[in-house]
């Protein structure tokens, strides 16, 4: 076992060394022209400026769907763990209506190990970074488990969906990537403009103005499953990096992880379409309408007269960080009168998912 331990730590080193040499070398070369699709500096994509959509959003008429496979890390927590259970029931669920692209679904358990759920939910097992490497951010697992994934599973789709384990699907999500571009949402907290001093260090002038860095992280992101293939390798070294360097790390924080991504899909010449609908976040925001995905990284305090509390716990409410060594019991109690719609459908949501899963909470 120590020498198996060895040998591992060993091969995660030299494909970080690798992938450390490759992008050094990959920084003076013109990486676009390796790239499917278009360049950002094309002429031959109208898009809509209100909605950063292309103008042209038909199928072509010939029926083809352009299948995207779902993507979701996590680790093998029980807090994790739940939120995993209830995305997936949602996707099954959305999959099989009408205008969905939705294909198949992998949770990229960056454990190192199977769990009881591998029968429930499609799984793949990699391995984490190696002890002390993600610095207490456990979040830089991430890339480096989807590096694993997609240099050993056989994807069948063109396209990849990232999504997290805190996302309910409310909506069949279409393939909204077009033309070499990643669809994407943009996230009001990434601000590449500000933080140019310090992006540079990763995303040289050489390579473009800042702008081309979108304010995105990696997920909602649907992406051509080539285009990531690319992406991921130095998405995983440019997260290590900036880990390691106090003046990045202490501007970023918590968000140092989307950043990378950003940089990373700028690097090799991938641009988003940055679509707004994608999804919803509450308690802000407070109507479902067309938005394709609930994400419920906030947590949702009322008082009874339905009133928000945020920054104080609330006579109702719901948070997922709650639940962070229990899974929520089935029939969770429904908000006051007067909660926003998007409130009432995530707990709405949470109860049929957990009402149909077999042996919840355990």
């Amino acid at each position: 076992m120590g020498c198996g331990n060895v040998f591992f730590t060993l091969l995660i080193t030299f494909s970080v060394a690798l992938i450390t040499y490759n992008i050094i070398i990959s920084s003076n070369a013109p990486l676009k022209q390796e790239l499917p699709g278009p360049s950002r500096s094309s002429s031959s994509i109208t898009v809509d400026p209100i909605i950063k959509m292309p103008v042209d959003k038909s199928r072509g008429g010939s029926g083809s769907k352009r299948l995207f496979h779902t993507a979701v890390t996590a680790s093998d927590s029980v807090y994790n763990t739940w939120q995993c259970r209830v995305m997936y029931y949602w996707f099954k669920k959305m999959k099989e209506t009408p205008n969905s692209d939705m294909g198949g679904f992998t949770r990229i358990l960056h454990s190192g190990k199977a769990d009881k759920h591998m029968n429930e939910i499609p799984t793949f097992v990699a391995q984490p970074l190696p002890s002390g490497m993600d610095q207490g951010y456990i979040v830089l697992n991430r890339p480096w488990a989807f590096v694993q994934w997609l240099q050993q599973a056989d994807i069948k789709e063109d396209y990849i969906l990232m999504s997290e384990p805190d996302h309910i699907i409310v909506k069949p999500i279409p393939n909204l990537s077009r033309d070499g571009l990643g669809a994407a949402f943009p996230f009001f907290y990434i601000e590449p403009k500000k933080y140019e001093s310090v992006l540079r260090k990763y995303f040289p002038e050489e390579k473009g103005p800042i702008t081309d860095i979108d304010p995105i992280g990696n997920s909602p992101v649907i992406v051509g499953k080539e285009s990531l293939k690319k992406i991921a390798p130095t998405w995983m070294n440019v997260s290590l990096a900036m880990k390691k360097d106090p003046e990045t790390d202490k501007a970023f924080g918590w968000v140092l992880e989307m950043y990378a991504y950003a940089v990373s899909s700028a690097l090799h010449g991938v641009g988003n379409i940055l679509y707004k609908d994608f999804m919803i976040q509450p308690p802000w925001d407070t109507e479902v309408g067309k938005k394709f995905i609930i994400h419920y990284t906030y947590g949702c305090d009322y008082n009874m007269k339905g009133e928000l509390t945020y920054g104080k716990i609330g006579e109702w409410r719901f948070d997922k960080r709650s639940y962070d060594s229990v899974a929520p019991p089935r029939n969770l109690p429904l908000p006051p009168p007067g909660v926003p719609e998007s409130v009432v459908t995530l707990v709405k949501m949470v109860n049929e998912a957990t009402a149909n899963i077999p042996n919840w909470g355990s």
